[in-house]
């Protein structure tokens, strides 16, 4: 099937089968930064943005981003690389596997939530599973991250 959509801002025309999940899409085209975990949307690794909002790119078909806009970690670098220095002072960037699903969702939020409380921090972040770490430091990020942000940096 023919199929048309943008990622990170470059327009792709292509031919796919039907069935093709979005993160095996994703990774065929060079976006290296959407890891494949669980393949069932529980643990966050796979998390892209479609249309902006963050979206579980293992269980979507690829069809169901046709005509629409996919950002990935590669398309959001000087971004990423600015909440990974919060996350590397606090000594909450571990094995790096699960960074990119995690910043892809601390990013959306930083769009998406004006001053989000510690609540409402870890309620947005939720589906995002760490296994080397037990989140203190990446919650301690997450929130001078955003202070830095609300302050104009």
């Amino acid at each position: 099937m023919e199929i048309k959509l943008w990622i990170n801002g470059k327009l792709i025309n292509d031919d796919v089968s039907p069935d093709t999940p979005l993160l095996e899409y994703l990774r065929s085209k060079g976006c290296y930064s959407v890891k494949r975990g669980c393949e069932t949307s529980n643990c966050g690794l796979c998390t892209v943005w479609l249309e902006d909002k963050p979206t579980l790119s293992c269980t979507v078909p690829l069809m169901r981003a046709n005509n629409k806009h996919i950002t990935t970690l590669e398309g959001l670098k000087s971004d990423a690389e600015e909440l990974g220095g919060f996350l590397a002072d606090e000594g909450a960037d571990q094995c790096g596997f699960c960074n990119p699903g995690f910043l892809m969702n601390v990013l959306a939020m930083a769009k998406e939530l004006e001053d989000p409380t510690e609540d409402e921090i870890n309620e947005y972040l939720t589906g995002n599973l760490c296994r080397c770490t037990g989140y203190t430091g990446q919650l301690r990020a997450v929130k001078k991250y955003l202070e830095h942000k609300r302050k104009g940096g």
